[in-house]
């Protein structure tokens, strides 16, 4: 009884915050595999009563902000989780002893695994190789094949709901011809899965996509955290922000070099989003 009325406490506080605020804005980075731990956020905000009103996404956090942006509240967490498993459903290890080492051969296996035989429902590996491939090909600019993405996209958004216009959506992307980076934002058009496959088109693993006869990368190129675009909205509205961040700045020194390659990346990209948001609340202070 004492923890269901502490539940309750807290999800009133919530709720007494966000009625503070014109909007709730939920900003999501890209991060490949660390993007399950967005849905878990989102399932801590939706569990304490707390609904974002406009979603942002690079890259996987594209992904995740549509799933959760084209579905009814009551089947988003069903979603999302059918999202992950099924791209993660490819099962290697049934059990995996304890310890770094025994860890390190699954990481790495799993890894492998999925460089040679792609993910299910996302990706597949380019047969003949693009090295091989005549160029100007279709398959001549990247080593995987993302069609089964688009058929996993429309299984798990209603992209009616998605337009709607009662929440709203921006996903960011690069465009490869003049470099610049765009937002898809269902304010201004309405967004289909190549506009999410858009976003999360990180090359040289997956292929450019084609809108309206322009070609786009991954937003991450240029930005991982989509929080400019929120910031830079002229309208005078208040907006409370839930920014996810999947990598750490604090990390431990590297024993080998996975370890190497993934404090790298940690430091390279949790570093540019600490960097932009310094300079948003310095901006923004200047402001007031």
């Amino acid at each position: 009884m004492l923890e269901r009325n502490r539940s309750k406490a807290a999800a009133a506080t919530i709720e007494e915050i966000t009625a503070q605020y014109d909007r709730i804005a939920l900003v999501f980075q890209g991060g490949g595999a660390l993007g399950a731990y967005q849905a878990g956020v989102y399932q801590a905000l939706a569990d304490a009563g707390c609904e974002p009103t406009w979603l942002s996404g690079v890259s996987i956090g594209a992904i995740n902000a549509s799933i959760i942006a084209g579905n009814e509240p009551s089947r988003r967490l069903q979603r999302l989780e059918q999202f992950w498993q099924t791209i993660s459903g490819r099962k290697i290890w049934s059990y995996t002893p304890e310890g770094d080492i025994y860890r390190d051969i699954r990481n790495q296996t799993s890894s492998l695994m999925t460089m040679t035989m792609g993910q299910p429902g996302f990706f597949k590996p380019r047969n003949p190789n693009p090295w091989l491939q005549l160029s100007g090909a279709d398959g001549a600019t990247s080593f995987y094949d993302t069609a089964e993405l688009k058929d996993t996209l429309e299984s798990l958004i209603d992209f009616d709901v998605l337009n709607d216009g009662k929440k709203r959506l921006s996903v960011g992307a690069v465009n490869v011809r003049t470099g610049n980076f765009v937002y898809f934002d269902t304010d201004k058009v309405r967004i289909g899965p190549e506009h999410i496959m858009a976003s999360g088109a990180l090359p040289p693993a997956f292929p450019s996509i084609r809108i309206e006869g322009e070609y786009y990368w991954d937003g991450g190129i240029v930005s991982n955290t989509p929080l400019q675009y929120l910031l830079d909205q002229e309208e005078d509205r208040s907006s409370l922000v839930f920014q996810v961040d999947l990598f750490s700045a604090r990390g431990v020194l590297p024993r080998g070099m996975a370890d190497v390659l993934s404090r790298h990346k940690d430091i390279m990209y949790s570093s540019r989003t600490r960097q932009n948001t310094d300079n948003f609340e310095r901006i923004h202070a200047l402001k007031m």
